[in-house]
């Protein structure tokens, strides 16, 4: 998985009629919402912020029913690109044909889903903009609609909080000639545009973007847009960059992290096996640039992978007390200082060590007294 230069920008596509659009501006409290023609930043603007933008939601964001598989993130990047911004998209999913097919698109996924791995995906890319297309499979499935809704409200407040420096656009459901999802999507209407002005109201940068322009003969199916449906979503999203980028609301993208290579050469701190369930082993492995060995290092003192901490086992802080990964709860075995070349657990007194200095793959770390060896060495990663 490349690692990029991230803009997060939160866009939840799913149909809406044009009545509805049109009634937009009446609402009471409504939020500011961002045409679908494609912006453009002036000639007097400054430079276009660099972008690692995380396209998030359900099958139309992994680009169903597209001739190429890119669905809208095809011509996002190249409009994107043409107004000046550097790219990165961003997650764990790829498709598509473009150069950079790098998404958080899951196909039949709902709110709730997208929720439950929200939280790893972001710690791990740091985009500076999301889009998100979510809620069309709720209505599909029939699935708890009266709180669906609040299930979207949750899963912005968690993406804002997993990444402050973000903007996000929200945009709108977009048409669909499905019986069962037109019939269950009138109060989720509604509700979007005042979740959204909520989130302004508390100084969130997010805002709502329209996709009505997205009619029925947009689609390839009943829920699906085809191409041309696609790039009415492109625009959109463009527009909504560029409207939010003059505003000054993109913050360059943070540094996301890195490999932490080991003293022991060719060797990297790893994750067993990706996982991220809890207890899975830290380990040496040879340096292969995957996401079990992708690390961020924040001012809490943690050390952070897949979602989870760097966790000395048990709250030990013994010899040989094993490392592992577990979830990220303040405890005193989850930080970890820069010391001596390496890295130091402040309650234990003891770093972070490799038994022996061994060059075995899969060779599970250890605390032990500092000693300033090779298998004690670790390339430190800038505090987030």
């Amino acid at each position: 998985m490349k690692r990029f230069v991230v803009s997060l920008s939160l866009v939840l596509t799913t149909a809406l009629g044009a009545a509805w659009s049109s009634a937009l501006p009446a609402l009471a409290g409504s939020p500011e919402v961002l045409p679908e023609a494609s912006g453009g930043r002036t000639g007097a603007a400054a430079a276009a912020t660099p972008l690692r933008l995380m396209p998030l939601g359900d099958s139309i964001t992994d680009g169903y029913q597209s001739s190429t598989g890119n669905g809208y993130r095809g011509p996002l990047w190249d409009e994107l690109s043409a107004a000046g911004h550097s790219l990165d998209f961003v997650g764990t999913s790829r498709a598509g044909t473009m150069a950079d097919p790098d998404n958080e698109g899951h196909s039949g996924w709902r709110i709730d889903q997208i929720a439950a791995i929200a939280d790893a995906s972001l710690a791990t890319y740091r985009p500076n903009v999301v889009t998100l297309e979510i809620g069309t499979n709720d209505l599909g499935q029939n699935y708890q609609v009266p709180a669906m809704a609040d299930r979207l409200n949750s899963l912005i407040d968690r993406i804002v909080a997993d990444a402050p420096d973000a903007t996000v656009l929200v945009g709108t459901l977009i048409i669909s000639t499905s019986d069962q999802e037109q019939a269950n999507r009138g109060e989720y209407d509604r509700r979007i545009p005042q979740i959204v002005a909520a989130e302004q109201a508390a100084g969130k940068h997010v805002r709502l973007v329209d996709l009505s322009s997205v009619t029925a003969s947009d689609l390839a199916d009943a829920l699906h847009p085809n191409d041309r449906g696609y790039q009415k979503m492109a625009d959109a999203f463009n527009g909504a960059v560029q409207s939010a980028d003059n505003d000054g609301w993109i913050r360059n993208p943070v540094p996301n992290g890195g490999a932490v290579r080991s003293g022991i050469a060719g060797k990297c701190l790893d994750v067993n096996a990706g996982s991220s369930a809890n207890g899975t082993p830290v380990q040496i492995w040879g340096c292969n640039n995957s996401d079990a060995q992708w690390w961020t290092a924040r001012t809490d003192g943690t050390l952070r992978a897949v979602g989870k901490c760097l966790d000395a086992t048990g709250l030990g802080t013994a010899n040989g007390t094993k490392v592992e990964l577990w979830d990220c709860n303040g405890g005193a075995n989850q930080v970890w200082q820069a010391y001596n070349g390496g890295y130091r657990n402040p309650v234990s007194g003891r770093c972070l060590d490799d038994p022996a200095g061994s060059t075995a793959d899969g060779t599970q770390l250890q605390l032990y007294d500092c000693n300033g060896t090779g298998a004690q060495k670790w390339t430190a990663l800038q505090p987030l």
